[in-house]
C-alpha cells in the first residue's frame, strides 16, 4: 500500500472540490487519503476517496461577535483534541492543507510529519498564510500569489480539478454556427443573490432575435428560483433555473459562456474547458481574492470583469449585446481562456507532495 495523506479543507465547494480531485490523484497512484473537514464539508464528502473522514467542530471567529470569538476559541480546543489521536492512529507520511478554518488545528498538530500547503486562491489564505513558514511546499492554483513571504517555496500546480471538467476540454468549443447559444450562470456552491436578481433581468432586455437562440442554465438560490424561471420563459429564452447542478462540467462542455463569481474553481473550471467568461467577484472576500483571480482570465482577454457596485441590468444587456453577436470573438475568447487552464493539477499536486515525503524519508534515514 503507498503512503497515507491527510487532506485538511475547509467545507466550501472552493476548497472541497480541488481536495477531492487530488484524493483522486493519489489513490489512483495506490496510496491512501484521510479528510479533515468541518460541519459544512460533510455535504461534500459523499465518494470522496478518504479511508477515514473526521468532521471537527471549528467555526469562523469573525462571527457572532465576542460570543462568537469565545466560541470558536473552545472550538479550536476540541479540534485539537480530536485530531491529535486521530492522527496518532493513522500515521500520516504527510498532511496537506487545503485551506479554511478546519486546517489549523491539523496543521498546529503535525508534529514532525512533512506540512504542504495549496492555496486555490490567488491571495494567501489566513491559515494558509500562518502555515506557510512551517510548511515545505506552498502550491498555488494561480501564478500570482499574494501575501507570500516564503517565496522559494512556491510551487505553481494550477488548481486540481474533477476527472469530468478534465474529459469536457477535450470536446472544443461549440459550434455557433447554428442551435442554441447556451449560457451557463453560476454564483459559486453557496449561489449569488445578485446574480439571481440581475443576469434574469439583462437577458429578457435583449433584442429578440438574440433571445430566440438563447438557453440559459442558472444555478440561482432557492429563494430566487421561481422568480428567475419565469422572467425566462415570458422573455422566450429556454432555461433550466435549480439551486445546485450536479453535472457542470457537462454544462460547461455545452456552454458558449460562463456568467459567475470569481472563486478559484470557477475560474479554473472555466479555464480548463475554456470557456469565455463575465465575473462578477465577490465584494469583501478576504483581501479582494476574488478580483485578483478574475485578472487570470481578464489579463489574457478571455473574461471580462464587472465589479459588483457597477453589476446593473442595463450594463450586463449591453456587454452581452456585444459578445452574443460577435462568435469570431468569443471563439477568440475561448482560446484565451484554454491556454492558461491546468488540466494536470491534481497530478502536479500528487507529485510535489509525494517528493516531499521521499525527501522526508531520506532525512529520517
Amino acid at each position: 500500500m503507498g503512503p497515507l495523506v491527510i487532506i485538511a479543507a475547509g467545507g466550501t465547494g472552493g476548497h472541497m472540490f480541488p481536495a477531492r480531485a487530488f484524493g483522486d490523484a493519489i489513490v489512483a497512484r495506490g496510496g491512501q487519503v484521510a479528510l479533515i473537514t468541518d460541519p459544512r464539508g460533510k455535504r461534500y464528502t459523499e465518494g470522496f476517496p478518504a479511508k477515514d473522514i473526521l468532521i471537527l467542530p471549528v467555526t469562523n471567529a469573525d462571527e457572532g461577535g465576542l460570543r462568537g470569538k469565545i466560541d470558536a476559541g473552545f472550538a479550536v480546543m476540541k479540534s485539537l483534541s480530536l485530531v491529535r489521536p486521530f492522527m496518532k492512529d493513522l500515521h500520516p507520511d504527510a498532511i496537506i492543507g487545503f485551506g479554511g478554518y478546519p486546517t489549523f488545528p491539523v496543521l498546529a498538530s503535525s508534529g514532525k510529519v512533512p506540512v504542504l500547503v495549496h492555496e486555490q486562491n490567488a491571495v494567501l489564505g489566513r491559515v494558509n498564510r500562518l502555515f506557510q513558514g512551517k510548511a515545505v511546499a506552498i502550491a498555488s492554483g494561480f501564478a500570482q500569489l499574494e501575501g507570500l513571504d516564503e517565496p522559494d517555496k512556491h510551487v505553481v500546480v494550477g488548481n486540481p480539478v474533477r476527472q469530468a471538467i478534465v474529459n469536457a476540454r477535450l470536446g472544443g468549443y461549440p459550434d455557433l454556427s447554428s442551435g442554441d447559444l447556451r449560457i451557463l450562470v453560476t454564483g459559486g456552491s453557496q449561489g449569488a443573490r445578485i446574480l439571481g436578481a440581475v443576469v434574469p433581468e439583462a437577458i429578457a432586455a435583449l433584442p429578440e432575435h438574440i433571445r430566440a437562440r438563447l438557453f440559459v442554465s442558472h444555478q440561482v438560490r432557492e429563494e430566487q428560483c421561481d422568480g428567475a424561471r419565469d422572467i425566462y420563459v415570458q422573455a422566450g429564452v429556454g432555461c433550466e433555473v435549480w439551486p445546485f447542478f450536479k453535472d457542470m462540467a457537462d454544462r460547461l462542455a455545452k456552454c458558449h459562456l460562463v456568467i459567475g463569481r470569481a472563486g478559484a474553481s470557477t475560474v479554473s473550471e472555466t479555464a480548463v474547458v475554456g470557456r469565455p467568461a463575465i465575473l462578477v467577484p465577490l465584494p469583501g472576500a478576504t483581501n479582494d481574492h476574488q478580483t485578483f483571480n478574475a485578472k487570470a482570465l481578464a489579463s489574457v482577454g478571455a473574461a471580462d470583469i464587472i465589479q459588483e457596485q457597477a453589476f446593473t441590468a442595463s450594463k450586463l444587456t449591453d456587454l452581452l449585446g456585444n459578445r452574443l453577436t460577435a462568435p469570431d470573438e468569443l471563439q477568440k475568447r475561448a482560446k484565451a481562456a484554454k491556454s492558461v487552464g491546468q488540466p494536470d493539477a491534481a497530478e502536479a499536486l500528487a507529485d510535489l507532495v509525494y517528493r516531499a515525503i521521499s525527501q522526508n524519508q531520506l532525512a529520517v534515514a
